[in-house]
């Protein structure tokens, strides 16, 4: 069984909506932005459940509407960030639709780091080449990779956790339909 367009376009509003709190309640501690990368969540999550078409538009729309609703990400940032983020979406929406190991926590724990070095690695370049020319190579690896470890971190524990517990709840469909599609 597969999501309906009408689930995937509700499961994308609301992570997109997602994009909007999250950084917000992030926010109240100075530099969390940076440090636990709260708008990444939603937006891996939603390519990874509803495909790499909806992964990409909430990756593109959740900085735009959060940016224009609270401020977050700053007009500076916004066109790196929906970069940055339209390709997690996209990315991981590709590898879940090409990983099939036969084991749901396999397709992500590869499609997921696949999809974050995507998204990091295009994002770095776009923003040497056109958004701030001669950002150096180290300032690249220090905020997208060293700053952000603990948000990376949070990702690859939380994102599988979220998508298996919604699969056991019944609230997406199983991937697998054999008893151990967990293992």
């Amino acid at each position: 069984m597969k999501l309906s367009n009408i689930k995937r376009l509700t499961l994308s509003a609301l992570c997109i909506a997602l994009c909007v709190v999250l950084p917000m309640a992030f926010h109240v501690i100075p530099n969390a932005g940076s440090v636990m990368l709260p708008m990444h969540i939603p937006v891996l999550l939603c390519g990874l459940v509803c495909g790499w078409q909806y992964g990409l538009l909430c990756g593109i729309l959740g900085p735009l509407v959060s940016s224009i609703l609270t401020g977050m990400p700053p007009a500076a940032i916004l066109p790196g960030m929906m970069v940055e983020c339209g390709m997690y979406g996209c990315v991981g929406g590709l590898m879940m639709e090409r990983i099939r190991t036969g084991s749901l926590y396999a397709d992500l724990y590869i499609s997921l780091p696949i999809a974050m070095l995507a998204g990091r690695v295009i994002s770095g370049i776009v923003k040497a080449l056109i958004l701030t020319p001669g950002m150096s190579f180290s300032a690249w690896v220090a905020a997208s990779f060293v700053t952000a470890l603990p948000g990376i971190s949070i990702q690859l524990i939380l994102i599988p956790s979220l998508i298996v517990a919604l699969t056991r709840a019944g609230l997406i469909p199983a991937r697998y339909q054999r008893a151990a599609q967990y293992t």
